[in-house]
């Protein structure tokens, strides 16, 4: 043999040994995760991965044990470009790879298909999804891990009457299923607390111009306007409704709360209002152990859901650990009463659908370039 191919193979062999030994240490157990790691959406999809992984890589700290065997679990990754037909793709690609259980997806969009997938094959998921469809289709797999529209929207609704005295609103709202989710929970609050719903115009999640809409709306003067959509097309509209001179308060739901409304908006952004499921980070249980952790691990700040992917990835794998099983079937049970305080919440209990017992919401307003907190409502 070649020297040259000699020294090849003893590389290799060098680098898989490592491979070879860890594997020898204990079975693996897969944990998937699928959201949008590439597109408009990728910061948060990048950003819950990361939260994902750092549960998982404090958990195998501790060297878990799972039916008389040490364990290790790894995060078996997919992309579902924030789209429902890719989303279902790759929910099928996690069943067929043996995932015991999947932390995912982000959009309300992507999570509702992919539910009925994991749920035919009783895998658990665990996703910060806001449409109130996802738990109640009557799986017994789907769980939340934050506030659900209903809540998020009566809580906003009700601050823009009564926090923001708005008589007449205007809502757009960008078609996806938390979009119209979201604003379906809006119009409803707006109203029960005496306000009126006077325009609700449509775009897409691909859209960048606004000024049809936004002409109209101007035109029609409300006291507020509230997008239901995410910062790729709420920080240019934004933008735009300023050009345009319309003094109207802008107001959002949480995917809006992002550093990348605040660059791409830039000054428009000042004045303007989000709601967010959960705590200011700085006020949850574990939030300042929980940044120094991400920071240590990835060097840059978390941004708003990774906290609650954390939390998602870590009740699961506790559950197993109780439970002393990967095994669906006798975790399941253990993870319906999960009763724990986590990095976002004192008491992370779920009712009978799936949905956290206990929700909480902030609304932010934005002032000198900066999220400021002005009220936190909790149940």
């Amino acid at each position: 043999m070649h020297k040259s191919a000699l020294n090849g193979m003893l590389a290799l062999a060098c680098t898989l040994a490592p491979i070879a030994n860890a594997m020898a240490e204990g079975d693996i157990v897969k944990i998937g995760f699928a959201g949008p790691l590439t597109g408009p959406q990728a910061q948060y999809g990048k950003d819950i991965q990361n939260g994902v992984q750092l549960a998982i890589d404090e958990i195998n700290v501790t060297k878990p044990v799972l039916d008389g065997r040490q364990v290790q679990f790894v995060l078996d990754s997919a992309d579902d470009q924030a789209d429902p037909r890719t989303g279902t793709t790759v929910a099928q690609r996690l069943v067929d790879d043996g995932v015991k259980g999947v932390i995912g997806h982000f959009n309300s969009g992507t999570s509702i298909p992919a539910s009925a997938i994991y749920a035919r094959a009783n895998i658990p998921q665990i996703t910060t999804a806001s449409n109130p469809v996802f738990t109640r289709q009557g799986f017994a797999t789907t769980f939340r891990s934050m506030t659900a529209d209903d809540q998020q929207g009566a809580a906003m609704g009700t601050y823009i009457v009564k926090g923001l005295h708005a008589k007449t609103v205007a809502i757009i709202d960008d078609r996806t299923a938390y979009g119209q989710g979201l604003a379906d929970q809006i119009t409803k609050a707006v109203t029960a607390s005496g306000g009126k719903v006077i325009d609700h115009e449509f775009t897409n999640d691909k859209a960048v111009d606004f000024r049809a809409a936004l002409t109209k709306i101007k035109s029609m003067q409300p006291d507020v306007l509230f997008f239901a959509g995410a910062d790729a097309q709420s920080a240019p509209l934004v933008k735009q409704m300023r050009s345009l001179g319309m003094k109207t308060t802008y107001t959002s739901g949480d995917m809006s709360k992002s550093t990348t409304f605040l660059s791409v908006a830039g000054d428009s952004a000042n004045g303007t209002y989000a709601s967010l499921a959960g705590l200011p980070t700085e006020r949850m249980p574990g939030g300042a152990k929980y940044i120094s952790a991400y920071q240590k691990k990835f060097n840059m700040e978390p941004g708003t859901y990774s906290p609650y992917f954390y939390d998602a990835a870590l009740v699961m794998m506790q559950a197993m650990i109780k439970a002393g099983s990967s095994d669906p079937v006798k975790y399941l049970p253990v993870l319906k009463a999960t009763n724990e305080q986590t990095v976002t919440t004192k008491d992370f209990t779920y009712d009978q659908k799936g949905d956290l017992k206990h929700p909480v919401v902030t609304i932010y307003k934005v002032e000198g370039g900066k999220w400021v907190t002005k009220d936190v409502e909790e149940n």
